[in-house]
């Protein structure tokens, strides 16, 4: 497996399992679903890093897609390098610390906008590359 591919599966995996924390925290909050919650969704306040954890899981989800669409026209036509290797594992490592730090909800040095601006310097930066290979 292309390393490319193996950071895309690896981000896909952290995506789907970002919705965990919300879960639990929902759980904790406001107890197990009932027939009558399914009917109407309680509006009881949840804890800060609830709500944290719903963000962070929203923002990886909104972020996947294009990323995933980068790597596989890349895979697709045969476009592979150093660069794309070191972004796409930096655009990993960059959401899953991005998604730590948001759900702590700390705001030391603005850690969370600097490794979302790292995760899509580097998605930019692999999309910039695959284009130039094509064009």
């Amino acid at each position: 497996m292309k390393t490319e591919l193996l950071y895309l599966l690896l981000t896909a995996i952290l995506t789907g399992l970002l919705w965990i924390p919300v879960v639990i925290g929902y759980v904790i909050s406001r107890g197990p679903q009932t027939p009558e919650t399914y009917k109407v969704a309680p509006t009881s306040p949840l804890p800060a890093w609830v709500n944290r954890a719903n963000r962070a899981h929203i923002n990886a989800v909104e972020n996947f897609a294009q990323f995933a669409a980068v790597v596989l026209v890349a895979q697709f036509v045969g476009v592979s390098t150093h660069v794309t290797e070191y972004c796409a594992a930096t655009y990993f490592f960059a959401r899953t610390a991005h998604a730590v730090v948001h759900i702590s909800g700390t705001g030391f040095l603005m850690a969370r906008t600097i490794l979302f601006t790292i995760g899509w310097i580097a998605f930019l930066t692999y999309a910039l590359v695959v284009l130039q290979k094509v064009i």
